[in-house]
C-alpha cells in the first residue's frame, strides 16, 4: 500500500466509505460507476488512465467479512465483482509462464475449475493486502487461498493444457502447468462466492 494513503488514513480516520461505484469487470478491468450507472445497472465506463489503474491496484484490498475495496487516501471505496476478485492472465515470463492478475500479482495455482457457462477459474495462493479490523485497523500482506477468473482471451490456451472428461452441466479432469499436473474440476458459478469467502456486492455492514 501507497505510504501516502497510510498517511492520509491516520490524518483523516472516519471518512464515510463509498459502495458502488467502482466496479471490477470479467476482463479485470476497473470501471466507474457514476449514479446513472447504478440507478439504470450499466457497467460503468471502463477506465483507461494508467496512473490511476496502477494507484487502485497498488491499494487494493479486502476486509475480514471478504468485501474488496480501493483504499483512496482517507476513503475506503468497496468493489462490485462482476465474477472474482480476481482475473487472471496467462503470461509470457523469463522462466516460461505465469499467472498474472489484474494487479500484475502472481498466483502460485493448486487446480483449477470449470463453471455451467465454460469459464474456467483457478485455484492458488496469492499475497493479498488485508485489513484487519480488530488488530488496531492494520493492513498486512499475506499469502491467501483465492480462486480467479481467467480471462476469456486466455481460454483457447487453457484447453491446450487440460484434458477433459466430461461432468454433469461442465467439464472435469486435469490441466498441465509448470511441469506439474493438477485438477481440474466442475463448479457452479453461483457457489464461488460462498466458498472463497468473497462479497460481490458489498453493503456497508457494521463490522
Amino acid at each position: 500500500m501507497d505510504e501516502q494513503v497510510l498517511r492520509s488514513l491516520i490524518k483523516w480516520p472516519n471518512v464515510p466509505d463509498c459502495f458502488g461505484w467502482l466496479a471490477l469487470d470479467r476482463r479485470g478491468q476497473w470501471r466507474m460507476r457514476d449514479e446513472f450507472a447504478q440507478q439504470n445497472k450499466l457497467p460503468g465506463q471502463v477506465i483507461t488512465h494508467i496512473a490511476l489503474n496502477e494507484f487502485i491496484s497498488r491499494n487494493y484490498a479486502c476486509d475480514s467479512l471478504g468485501r474488496y475495496f480501493f483504499q483512496n487516501g482517507p476513503q475506503r471505496v468497496f468493489v462490485t465483482l462482476d465474477a472474482t476478485p480476481w482475473v487472471v492472465r496467462i503470461t509470457p515470463s523469463n522462466s516460461g509462464l505465469e499467472l498474472l492478475t489484474q494487479c500484475n500479482t502472481a498466483i502460485e495455482a493448486s487446480g483449477a475449475f470449470s463453471d455451467e457457462s465454460g469459464n474456467i477459474y483457478i485455484l492458488g495462493k496469492l499475497k493479498q493486502l488485508t485489513y484487519k479490523e480488530k488488530n488496531a485497523g492494520q493492513f498486512s500482506t499475506e499469502d491467501c487461498q483465492t480462486v480467479a477468473l481467467l480471462h476469456d482471451h486466455d481460454l483457447d490456451h487453457f484447453s491446450r493444457l487440460a484434458t477433459l472428461h466430461e461432468e454433469a452441466c461442465s467439464f472435469g479432469g486435469s490441466w498441465l502447468w509448470q511441469d506439474k499436473q493438477l485438477p481440474l474440476d466442475p463448479i457452479h458459478s453461483e457457489e464461488l462466492a460462498d466458498r472463497f469467502d468473497f462479497i460481490t456486492k458489498p453493503s456497508d455492514i457494521q463490522l
